[in-house]
């Protein structure tokens, strides 16, 4: 096999491993959800908190969170603090590999704040989740669909 064969075989083979590892990044989404709910508002109420588990495939941060229903979304953490539940914002919520991570009523969850229109039981609100590798390497972005419950409405899994 003469030298120019050879490189072009090299070239080949470079350009196929970085296609497949272009095409395994884009397809692989960081981390999977499970139950993404909302809790119907209280009439005149502006704001709704937003439920979910989620399983990161390896370390990540959820670091921000966004819906076309509201003007902002926010991370937030209930604490019970001398007896009295507070919510604090959060700038991140930690995402260890492997290992779910719930947003619940009364602990970790998302605020939509300045809700744009009404909430009724039955709705799909979209929800896009931004995550950042714990090396700070990458992020990327996605989107899931929330149902809108009613408060007292159990937790559904699909």
């Amino acid at each position: 096999m003469g030298q120019a064969s050879k490189h072009a075989l090299r070239f080949l083979f470079i350009s196929f491993t970085a296609y497949s590892c272009l095409v395994q990044t884009v397809a692989a989404q960081p981390a999977g959800v499970k139950d993404a709910w909302v809790r119907a508002p209280a009439p005149g109420q502006n704001v709704a908190g937003a439920y979910m588990e989620i399983t990161s495939r390896t370390h990540h941060w959820l670091v921000a969170a966004a819906s076309p229903v509201a003007a902002r979304a926010e991370l937030h953490a209930m604490t019970l603090d001398d007896g009295v539940m507070r919510m604090r914002p959060l700038e991140k919520i930690e995402l260890p590999g492997g290992k779910p991570v719930k947003l619940a009523p009364g602990g970790l969850h998302i605020m939509l704040v300045d809700l744009k229109q009404s909430l009724k039981r039955g709705d799909k609100v979209p929800i896009t989740l931004t995550v950042q590798r714990a090396d700070l390497a990458s992020r990327a972005v996605f989107t899931v669909q929330a149902e809108v419950r009613a408060d007292s409405a159990p937790a559904h899994h699909h």
